[in-house]
């Protein structure tokens, strides 16, 4: 998230913008990636329960993490404009959940947006919160598609590291006292 972590606001949606799925995308991106029939080969996909071909779940994630990325540095840009210094995002720990929920189709529409659900310092990482995100997609029909439940990394704008932790962090970089420190955590 490009916004501190003290500034960002629980159950604030941020869309991310959409993105029409074309049958020679969803091909190529399939054949790089997720070679299986029904994402490559239309005659087989049709003859198939599926009905025809459908994007590979990973290409409509990877749509949505672009969408979210682009996003992001959208709203760093925008909070310099308005002569703010951005928050600082940190890595992904990981994903909670994800499903797929409805398949995604030549000419579909999907509509992503992410929601932080919530918001909590860091037990690991001193400076740093962690947020809980929703990251959903959505058809032209209102369907969902797509849903995952994300965490990541966010700085807090005003830590300063305690004395003891800097003193700490001090002694491990001893040659003597800093082995023997750096095993007993």
């Amino acid at each position: 998230m490009t916004r501190w972590f003290e500034d960002i606001v629980i159950d604030e949606v941020f869309p991310l913008g959409s993105h029409t799925f074309e049958e020679a995308e969803i091909i190529r991106f399939a054949k790089l990636y997720d070679p299986q029939y029904f994402h490559v080969d239309p005659e087989r996909a049709r003859q198939s329960h599926f009905g025809g071909i459908v994007a590979s779940g990973w290409h409509t994630v990877s749509v949505g993490h672009r969408k979210m990325v682009d996003a992001l540095s959208a709203e760093s840009d925008r909070l310099r404009g308005l002569g703010q210094e951005p928050g600082v995002s940190g890595p992904s720990p990981g994903v909670n959940s994800m499903e797929f929920k409805t398949p995604v189709r030549p000419g579909d529409t999907v509509t992503y947006e992410l929601i932080v659900t919530d918001k909590r310092h860091s037990n690991s990482l001193p400076g740093w919160g962690l947020l809980f995100n929703q990251l959903t997609a959505r058809n032209q029909r209102n369907e969902i598609v797509y849903r995952a439940d994300l965490v990541g990394f966010s700085k807090l704008r005003d830590y300063r590291t305690p004395l003891k932790l800097k003193v700490l962090l001090a002694l491990t970089r001893l040659p003597v006292i800093g082995p023997r420190l750096r095993r007993s955590t």
